[in-house]
């Protein structure tokens, strides 16, 4: 009696743990953005890009199943660059359907605006705060129209030095054009409290104050200039994108 008292316990609990497993979401993240999401200065990109290093964060969740993803990363772009109908938001489109588990929950976690707030140089720069949340705006409702089950995760860019100019130029009036964005992606966020949420809100501070750390120092036109993550800073970069996405994956399931 005792020894069959003992297998339907251990069969129940088999069972509750299957069942806990199966309420684990599985998911696919498509990482939109810039040469920081791509990975540029990085020794391998492949590995070490904060959508790798956010995914290897996510991966450590107990509370999470599988999660797949794609780099849509592209140097140099800006928010005109993903606009519907062009090559590269085709590719975007691509790559979430190229996923091989169509149950998993569909994440897009944009990170742009770096690009834009240039003075000179990138595609349509400078994009000014109303042109560029319209243009965030176009690319969200054409990707949750297409993909109405998804949700999308708008985070915010980090700081970069004010005396910044490679071949493009940005200086301090590019860096609070950048500032001037972040307003404008809190409110379009709250438009769609159900499939469109803010991100990460820390790291823009954060390597402000440790960016000698843990971003590479480049040689530009107005000296050494602080604007890619190094390794260590992709690492962080990723995490606080990682636990962003954790956040709203959690309230989401929750719900």
């Amino acid at each position: 009696m005792k020894q069959f008292i003992l297998c339907v316990i251990v069969l129940l609990l088999s069972v509750l743990s299957a069942v806990a497993q199966d309420k684990k979401p599985n998911l696919n993240i498509v990482f939109i953005g810039n040469s920081i999401t791509q990975g540029v200065q990085l020794p391998d990109a492949a590995s070490d890009a904060p959508p790798a290093t956010a995914v290897a964060y996510l991966h450590r969740q107990k509370d999470l199943g599988t999660v797949e993803f794609s780099n849509q990363g592209h140097s140099g772009y800006t928010t005109l660059d993903f606009l519907p109908g062009t090559g590269t938001f085709s590719r975007i489109e691509e790559a979430a359907n190229a996923f091989a588990d169509k149950n998993a929950l569909l994440i897009f976690s944009i990170k742009l605006g770096t690009n834009d707030s240039a003075i000179e140089g990138p595609h349509g720069a400078p994009v000014s705060p109303g042109d560029y949340i319209r243009n965030v705006e176009a690319i969200t409702g054409k990707l949750l129209a297409d993909f109405p089950n998804a949700i999308v995760i708008l985070q915010h860019p980090i700081w970069y030095s004010p005396n910044t100019q490679n071949g493009a130029k940005y200086l301090q009036e590019g860096l609070s054009r950048l500032q001037s964005y972040i307003p404008k992606l809190d409110s379009l966020a709250a438009t769609n409290s159900k499939h469109l949420f803010i991100g990460d809100k820390k790291a823009f501070k954060y390597f402000k104050k440790h960016h000698l750390t843990l971003q590479v120092p480049e040689n530009g036109k107005q000296g050494l200039f602080y604007l890619h993550p190094n390794k260590a800073g992709a690492i962080v970069l990723g995490e606080f994108w990682g636990k962003a996405i954790e956040k709203v994956v959690r309230k989401n399931f929750e719900e």
